[in-house]
């Protein structure tokens, strides 16, 4: 056995200097054919495989598995014998220094939790050998002004460098936090704030809802800011629960279309032909015969307009027979009764015979109590 050989306690022979066995590889490859060449290239890499374990081994215990750490080694070997030239000097040399790249270069590309710039990488190993340089030379751990000095570099990279070595193995997200450790490092980190998403849209509703009607506006943040019921907002109103649904309805659609629109739609109001409380009046004059058809809610909002069309209707019709339509109207409050009962008052003293159809069952009990019974034609219904 050679005086650079040595046995380890499994009998392994472990070559302490390869440059007489990368010598004797080298002479044997200058006459030897390919087969032969690759023979003899798995032979040596077999005798140098013990030398690249002892170099994984220097890396052991820094994060990384001993044996992920002797693939690479072994890789490194086998680039060391692929790439050497005996004209250059020692392959001993020329393999720790070959295995050893590899190595730190499977530090710095493989093994950090956060990516940073390789030159970080670098100058992070740098700060940390020289912090324990100076460690042992002080007795303390080095300031971020004496470890600048030491690499002679500004204390702005020794920092950077210093922040960025806590990206090469970040803590566990599921790691114990707090005094009593009952709660998780994860716990402390904030979450996505779904509102952030929504700014935009509020932003353009605001903007939106000083372009509608007061009363819509009121309803609106009567309603989602106020959290009202449409019962509580018709009471305060004075207008009925099926009314307020329909103009909450209205302004919410336009709002949507609003939104979803580069120009602003036609806003539905008073200058439609529906009327802008959703009540329409039509007349025909057929045989003598004046009806009046009402669509839509009698309210507070709509009886002034049913009382000025019932008078001029009777005035018109006179000596004739005046008919209003009941059956397209769901709902009469207290306002359009009173509309109701004005209009007959009228007819009466007019001599006018006013009879009102086709009123659906909820109204037409609405208006027997009203004292209007006399005046329901139910034959029409």
């Amino acid at each position: 056995m050679s005086a650079h050989d040595r046995v380890q306690p499994s009998g392994e022979r472990v070559l302490e200097d390869l440059d007489l066995a990368a010598t004797a590889y080298a002479e044997r490859l200058e006459s030897a054919d390919a087969l032969t060449r690759e023979q003899s290239g798995e032979e040596f890499v077999a005798l140098c495989l013990p030398f690249a374990g002892r170099m994984a081994r220097r890396y052991r215990g820094r994060g990384e598995a001993l044996e992920d750490l002797e693939q690479v080694a072994r890789l490194g070997l086998v680039k060391a014998i692929d790439r050497y030239d005996p004209q250059r000097g020692s392959f001993t040399a020329y393999a720790v220094i070959t295995i050893s790249g590899e190595i730190k270069r499977h530090f710095r590309d493989r093994t950090w939790g956060v990516h940073v710039p390789r030159r970080v990488q670098d100058l992070s190993l740098e700060v940390g050998h020289a912090t324990m340089v100076l460690t042992t030379e002080l007795s303390r751990r080095p300031s971020v002004a004496e470890l600048a000095a030491h690499l002679r570099l500004p204390e702005s990279a020794v920092l950077e460098a210093l922040e960025s070595s806590a990206g090469y193995s970040p803590a566990s997200l599921n790691a114990p936090a707090g005094v009593d450790g009952s709660a998780e490092f994860g716990d402390l980190i904030g979450g996505a704030d779904a509102e952030l998403e929504a700014i935009d849209d509020k932003i353009t509703v605001a903007g939106l809802l000083v372009r509608l009607p007061s009363r819509e506006r009121q309803m609106l943040a009567m309603r989602f800011y106020g959290n009202r019921t449409q019962a509580e907002i018709a009471a305060e109103l004075g207008i009925s629960q099926m009314h307020v649904s329909r103009l909450l309805s209205r302004a919410l659609g336009w709002l949507r279309e609003a939104m979803l629109s580069d120009t602003l739609p036609r806003w539905e109001g008073a200058s439609t032909a529906t009327d802008g409380h959703g009540m329409q009046i039509t007349v025909s004059h057929e045989d003598g015969v004046l009806t009046v058809r009402i669509r839509g809610e009698v309210d507070r909002d709509t009886a002034g307009r049913l009382r000025t069309s019932l008078r001029h209707a009777i005035v018109t019709v006179g000596a004739g027979r005046l008919v209003v339509d009941l059956s397209a109207v769901p709902l009469v409050d207290a306002a359009g009764v009173a509309a109701l009962v004005d209009a007959a008052s009228a007819a009466a003293v007019a001599e006018v015979s006013l009879s009102l159809t086709g009123a659906q069952p909820y109204v037409s009990r609405i208006l027997a109590v009203s004292g209007l019974h006399n005046l329901l034609d139910t034959t029409t219904r």
